[in-house]
């Protein structure tokens, strides 16, 4: 099981059950992502991330240094909550990922521009035990140059369609991050960072681990 091969099942059921309108829409909306996204921005590696703080889900923060003490952190980011493609990917890290990542003393943190009290019922749907920490103020989303945001007039759009991602978000903003994943070692430079601005593609575990391996049990520099 993949991480992408997860993705292509659902894409393969809405290609079965969507009307082709609606599958065109979702087409040309991601092929729109992909096209317009200002990669100059994007994380990468040898970037050196800032201490930060967020607040996680269950209560209390989640601090990077406090992680770091214990070994290389990797950052998932989604979208939000109630997002088909997000909770379809996390099952699958759930599965692929965290058990090796615990195995190899390495934290998993997964983030969203969603405020707490909505991230909530992710964690609580599935059970996770690796963090949830949300990212209101888009601290890490901004410095990492992934967020995005539709223009007023695909906001007008989805708002008459009955939609309103500021509400779903529960910040009154509309930036979203894409789906990205950042592997962070104790120095707190970055080692690994995959962005995909379509949403229906993801970053596969064992390129995750691939980066976080050479990483386990070295030391941060004096």
């Amino acid at each position: 099981m993949t991480i992408q091969g997860l993705l292509d099942q659902l894409q393969a059921t809405r290609d079965a059950e969507w009307a082709p309108e609606q599958l065109r829409a979702h087409a040309d909306l991601r092929r729109s992502l992909e096209e317009n996204a200002d990669r100059a921005r994007f994380v990468r590696p040898g970037d050196v991330v800032a201490p930060f703080a967020l607040a996680e889900v269950g209560g209390g923060s989640v601090v990077l240094d406090d992680l770091l003490a214990d070994g290389p952190v990797t950052l998932v980011f989604f979208r939000f909550e109630g997002c088909p493609a997000c909770n379809t990917a996390l099952r699958g890290y759930q599965l692929t990922l965290a058990p090796a990542l615990r195995e190899l003393g390495a934290h998993l943190v997964i983030v969203s521009p969603q405020i707490p009290e909505k991230l909530l019922a992710i964690k609580e749907r599935h059970g996770f035990e690796f963090l949830v920490a949300s990212d209101p103020d888009r601290v890490l989303i901004d410095s990492f140059g992934i967020g995005f945001a539709p223009d007023a007039a695909a906001r007008d759009e989805s708002r008459r369609s009955g939609v309103d991602l500021g509400a779903i978000l529960g910040t009154g903003e509309w930036t979203l991050p894409y789906p990205t994943v950042v592997v962070i070692d104790r120095d707190r430079i970055v080692r690994f960072a995959d962005v995909h601005p379509d949403w229906m593609v993801r970053t596969d575990s064992s390129a995750v681990l691939a980066a976080v391996r050479p990483l386990v049990g070295r030391r941060p520099a004096p």
